[in-house]
Parts: C-alpha cells; sequence; structure tokens
C-alpha cells in the first residue's frame, strides 16, 4: 500500500503557490477568478495563442482575465492547451516536460496529454524534469483561469529554460493542432523599474510582440525564451497579434517606486 500512494504522489503536481499568487480554498478561488473574468472583458475573435502575466492575482490577474474572456469564446472547441512560461527556480537548458501524468489545482485535476508528451519527449531539446515543475508558479497561476474558463482539457506543460527560439517554434508545430489546441505564453514584462520608466520599456517590448520580432530579451519579458519561438512561428503563420492590456503593478497593487510590466496579446489568424 505505501508503494503505491508513492506512485500515485509522484505522478500529481500539486500546487506550490495556491494560498500566496491566489487563493488556496476553492470557493474562494472560484469567486476570485470569476469577478477578474466579470470586471475585464475583452472583444475579439476567439484565439489561437494568448500571451498573459504570470504574478499574483492581485497584481497581474486583471490583465491575464482579459486573454481569458476571448479564450473563453472558444470553450467549446479546445479540448488542448500547450501551456510554456519561463523557468524561474531551477537553472535550465531545453524545455522540461513533467514525469507526473495529473496536475493539481485546488478546483481539482487537469490530466496531461502524455501522448502528445512522449511525442515531444527527447527531441528539439526538450527534456523530463519533475524538478523544474515542482515550485515554478508561471504555469501554475494559469491553471485557475483554464480551469474556469474551459472546463474539461488536458495540458502539455512545458518550462522553458535558455533555448533557441528554433527548438521552441518546433515544439509548437509539431503540437500546433487545429482549433481544439490553444497556446498559453506566460510572461511578465519589465522588472522593478520605475513607473514611468517601466511605461517606456514595456511599450517597446509590445511594439516588437505586436510586430512579431523574434528578438525579445530577458530584460524586456522573463518569458522571452519561449516568447521569441511563438512569435517566430506565429509569423510564418500569418498570425495577427492584438494587444488587450498593458499595465504593471503600479497600476493594480502596490506602490510605484519599483514596478513589474504586465500584457496582454491575442494571436489570431489573420
Amino acid at each position: 500500500m505505501g508503494s503505491n500512494q508513492e506512485t500515485v504522489s509522484e505522478r500529481v503536481r500539486t500546487p506550490a503557490v495556491a494560498g500566496l499568487f491566489y487563493p488556496g480554498e476553492a470557493e474562494v478561488l472560484r469567486e476570485n477568478v470569476r469577478r477578474l473574468l466579470r470586471d475585464n472583458p475583452a472583444a475579439g475573435a476567439a484565439p489561437k495563442a494568448v500571451i498573459v502575466p504570470h504574478a499574483g492575482y492581485v497584481y497581474s490577474g486583471p490583465v491575464a482575465a482579459r486573454a481569458y474572456n476571448l479564450v473563453a469564446q472558444a470553450a467549446a472547441r479546445i479540448r488542448r492547451v500547450l501551456l510554456l512560461g519561463p523557468a524561474h527556480r531551477v537553472m535550465l537548458r531545453g524545455m522540461a516536460l513533467p514525469k507526473a501524468a495529473v496536475f493539481h489545482t485546488p478546483l481539482g485535476d487537469i490530466g496531461l496529454d502524455t501522448a502528445a508528451m512522449a511525442e515531444i519527449d527527447g527531441t528539439h531539446g526538450v527534456l523530463r524534469s519533475d524538478e523544474a515543475h515542482r515550485l515554478e508558479h508561471s504555469l501554475e497561476v494559469q491553471l485557475p483561469f483554464l480551469q474556469t474558463v474551459l472546463g474539461e482539457f488536458t495540458l502539455v506543460p512545458l518550462v522553458v529554460g535558455w533555448t533557441e527560439r528554433a527548438e521552441v517554434a518546433a515544439v509548437l508545430q509539431q503540437l500546433w493542432g487545429g482549433d481544439e489546441t490553444l497556446v498559453v505564453l506566460s510572461s511578465d514584462l519589465s522588472h522593478y523599474h520605475s513607473y514611468a520608466e517601466a511605461r517606456r520599456l514595456d511599450e517597446e517590448t509590445a511594439r516588437r510582440i505586436e510586430s512579431q520580432s523574434p528578438e525579445i530579451d530577458g530584460e524586456q519579458a522573463c518569458g522571452a525564451y519561449p516568447l521569441n519561438g511563438l512569435l517566430e512561428l506565429s509569423r510564418r503563420k500569418r498570425l495577427g497579434v492584438t494587444r488587450l492590456d498593458l499595465r504593471n503593478s503600479g497600476d493594480t497593487a502596490g506602490g510605484r517606486d519599483r514596478v513589474v510590466g504586465y500584457g496582454a496579446w491575442s494571436l489570431c489568424a489573420a
């Protein structure tokens, strides 16, 4: 019995930042996400991909909610989510899949698309590492939003370290699929500048994203490696990029001396 419990435990990735970045109690979390969605509407076509921030909900939740309101429009067709975000907790070269088969949040379990994960495992710089996922918040904070707007779906989660953009683009291309697959790219923007300087820097980064210039660096966006890969592929596929929101923590919560930038974008067929 003990060994079986250990096996089950190893197959489930449990939350690392529930109760810190977002509420840890299911009903409170559910109402928090619904309120963020209700208070931050967005108009536009249902996206193939979205770029969203990943700070605590009090800081970046209103910005992320803009994108997830558009995702909700496509809930009936989306069955799989490719979720990519930067590595904050481990030094990582390449892209890490977990060994786990389930990701758990206070809102329930999300099954991973193990067949798709096996398809890319060992290719294009992809490796397996539960340690890369264990404490990583950039992916985790997206999950309650996805559970709320989509309901049932499977997940392909990739923590991205130092990686050539061509490798990220190749993985995305391999699992791009059709209308059933949504790509979610998790990234914040500038970190710890004054409010005015952050606005200037983030506006420049936003223009690079919107012109699909895949030469963003880590000072402009902590998710630069996966972001450049997505922009490389979206440019080849001739997707249009639409800005949904661009703010920073000085707009949402906290002071304006040292802020973090947040943006949300939708990528759709032009």
